[in-house]
């Protein structure tokens, strides 16, 4: 195969599949494996109704060391297909999240984070017995440690309410209309993920225009979700009914448009230093700015520095030395004063950004 096919969807076993495509050719792969829930006998519900647990046969292993083998082979075709600094995510329960977190280490892959998917609606614990699954573990992975794979931090903030995004994410499972069924009326796929989880690990670590593989593509929500924003994407599953749904599905989906899918990134923003802000008259020689609550105070100079009672310099080496700390962002952490009210000085610095675009 030589360039590689995207917004495609591949009927065919997911180890030789990818050993076809090109090498080094996608931006993310998303992998939602069988999990080898290694389920015995039926589960009932309190009124004696039957739990639909997972009881297809690609989700039954023979061993643990027959599992191993499956993952090291599609871990390693993986890490052929992405690109040097792409991303890998894999999702999991505690039946194999942690053996996969294992081989991924074996295999040299590099962890940059594990997230935990908190669900607001699991599923009970009806004997008893344990305490209820209430998440699983998704593990966010670069092919060394030396890679960059893309982070679109300021989105993650933004969808966040302007606070870093943490590593335990609250989302519903997939209920009401998002969970397909089958003619039979009953769920099209056991493990369908909701398309939230899927907006934010493909918002968090790609960019529009990626190529996004899914290896174990079910019923498509991780080509449903690429369509919607900007993203091709490359579905491999053996299973021709999940196929012919997911199919179905993207087709009916119309992409955003380019305008709406455009990330601003602030290293990508025009760089105004300090000092301009004195030069406009923003801000004069002599003004007094202090930290959120008034406890810190420093006096701006001619040349754009500040000086307090103890140390002079940038916005940023004044407020990392009044605080003790290291490091300090000066634009949030200065505040001037209008109309009887503290305000951050990056205010003013987003009004000069305006007027220069």
């Amino acid at each position: 195969m030589g360039g590689i096919v995207r917004d495609q969807i591949l009927v065919r076993e997911c180890c030789a599949t990818m050993a076809r495509l090109p090498e080094a050719a996608v931006d993310l792969i998303f992998a939602d494996p069988p999990y080898n829930l290694q389920l015995s006998g039926e589960l009932r519900r309190p009124n004696h109704s039957r739990v639909a647990g997972v009881e297809e046969d690609w989700d039954q292993f023979p061993s643990f060391a027959a599992y191993d083998d499956f993952t090291r082979r599609w871990l390693s075709a993986a890490r052929r297909l992405l690109k040097p600094d792409g991303s890998l995510w894999v999702i999991g329960s505690y039946h194999n999240i942690f053996r996969i977190g294992a081989l991924l280490q074996d295999l040299d892959f590099w962890i940059q984070n594990d997230v935990i998917w908190r669900k607001t609606n699991p599923m009970p614990n009806f004997r008893g017995r344990r305490f209820t699954n209430a998440h699983e573990t998704l593990i966010w992975c670069s092919r060394s440690q030396d890679a960059r794979p893309t982070f679109n931090y300021e989105a993650m903030k933004s969808v966040n309410e302007e606070l870093q995004m943490r590593s335990d994410w609250l989302l519903p499972v997939c209920t009401g209309g998002e969970r397909l069924k089958g003619v039979d009326g009953q769920k099209a796929h056991p493990t369908q993920k909701p398309e939230a989880l899927l907006h934010r690990v493909l918002l968090a670590t790609t960019r529009p225009g990626d190529v996004v593989l899914d290896p174990f593509f079910g019923t498509g929500t991780t080509g449903a979700v690429a369509k919607r924003l900007g993203r091709h994407f490359i579905g491999i599953d053996s299973n021709a009914e999940y196929v012919a749904i997911a199919g179905a599905r993207i087709a009916a989906i119309t992409a955003a448009p380019d305008e709406a899918l455009a990330l601003q990134q602030r290293r990508d923003e025009k760089r105004i230093p300090f000092g301009l802000l004195v030069e406009r008259g923003l801000l004069r020689p002599g003004d007094v700015l202090s930290d959120a609550t008034g406890r810190w105070t420093a006096r701006i100079r001619a040349d754009g520095t500040l000086i307090s009672a103890a140390a002079r310099g940038s916005i940023h080496q004044v407020g990392a030395h009044v605080q003790g700390a290291p490091a300090c962002n000066g634009w949030q952490f200065w505040h001037y004063h209008e109309h009887g009210r503290r305000l951050p000085i990056d205010l003013l610095r987003q009004r000069v950004r305006a007027e220069l675009v």
